[in-house]
């Protein structure tokens, strides 16, 4: 549901009780202001103890006054159960709160109950982890992910054990889609923490260390929204109309939204024939003439061109091969692809769609290992 979550407070919401705790980072005299930073350490990870990321800006007004503003940067699973691979519900709200609230007074922080509840949230990621069970891996939805034609507006970037395309990312500087191998990206982590998406993986290393949980695959969506500005003007595409604030984004409907949202755009963008599985080059133009009568043979010709293309191109590529000028004939070219029929062109995203809709929790409690046998 709710994942890594960065609230803001003003200098009026929080008092420090033991500064000597934070670390200072950087500092610009000329500009009137420095920054003090306080990170859980390796140790404590490796310990299973998760703790928050703060950031302390002190600026200097105009009346050469010292004002503070606090960042609390912090996934929501973790702090509450140690991984992300036991999800949060609406319930889970008041443990983490207070959760999050004792970890900040052990870091030299206090925060009144009510004011965290109300804090304003100026970074929020929804995820979802997608169990796969029926023979489908990551691997295999991620390829069929960068299908998808995305606007040259945004940067694609393939992270990590890239050539092996386990991790897939869509980022705008205001917003990012992720969709990753979770395992995968575990055992990355096992590595070296700079080789996986997530931070602070130590607090969960050990779910495989004795076997003691059989986890299948798992795909993981994360929309990570990175602005205050960009939760408005997406909340208004999905006609929604929150208040920015803690309590009211730790919302299951506001995640299912999202995600589903992301994710039909992203199926919207792949032509519905790339979905098609043929043999033969022959076997593709028959079945294109004999589902699409009225096909004239250039149009099927053109066809059996474009999905061979697609085997060594995604949809963006192709059309940065083409140039900007050719932009109304990609469109058309789009549209015109998308009422092309072909037998049996099922959606690779039905078990994704399935888990979106019902919004089914993952808890590791379901994959305990029958032969794992605690000292």
């Amino acid at each position: 549901m709710v994942d890594t979550i960065k609230l803001t407070l003003s200098s009026s919401m929080f008092w420090l009780t033991d500064l000597s705790l934070f670390q200072r980072e950087r500092q610009n005299a000329s500009r009137g202001y420095f920054t003090l930073v306080q990170n859980p350490t390796k140790s404590e990870l490796k310990d299973g103890i998760y703790k928050p990321r703060l950031t302390l800006t002190k600026r200097f007004n105009i009346t050469g006054r010292s004002e503070s503003t606090l960042s609390i940067e912090f996934s929501a699973p973790k702090l509450l159960y140690g991984n992300n691979f036991d999800e949060l519900t609406e319930d889970n709200f008041e443990k983490v709160v207070l959760a999050l609230q004792g970890r900040l007074k052990e870091m030299g922080v206090k925060v009144f109950y009510e004011i965290l509840i109300n804090a304003p949230v100026s970074t929020i990621h929804y995820s979802k982890n997608i169990p796969l069970t029926d023979g489908i891996t990551p691997h295999y939805l991620i390829s069929k992910i960068k299908e998808a034609y995305v606007t040259r507006s945004l940067d694609i970037n393939q992270t990590d054990y890239r050539n092996d395309g386990y991790s897939y990312k869509i980022h705008a500087n205001s917003y990012e889609i992720a969709f990753y191998d979770k395992i995968k990206d575990l055992q990355a982590a096992g590595i070296s923490e700079k080789r996986a998406i997530e931070q602070d993986n130590a607090t969960q290393l050990h779910l495989f260390d004795q076997k003691r949980y059989t986890i299948p695959e798992v795909l993981r969506m994360e929309v990570r929204l990175n602005n205050r500005q960009k939760m408005k003007q997406l909340f208004g595409i999905i006609s929604l109309s929150p208040r920015l604030t803690f309590k009211e984004l730790f919302n299951k409907d506001i995640s299912q939204k999202v995600l589903l949202y992301y994710l039909d755009t992203i199926e919207a963008g792949i032509p519905k024939i790339l979905d098609y599985k043929h043999k033969t080059t022959p076997q593709l133009l028959s079945d294109l003439i004999v589902s699409n009568p009225k096909m004239g043979m250039l149009k099927a010709l053109q066809t059996v061109g474009l999905m061979e293309a697609t085997k060594t191109y995604t949809l963006r590529e192709l059309k940065e091969l083409f140039g900007k000028s050719r932009d109304r004939s990609w469109q058309r070219l789009m549209t015109e692809t998308n009422n092309i029929h072909l037998p049996t062109t099922k959606s690779p995203f039905v078990l994704v769609r399935h888990y979106l809709d019902t919004f089914e929790q993952m808890k590791l409690t379901n994959y305990k290992s029958p032969y794992y046998f605690p000292n």
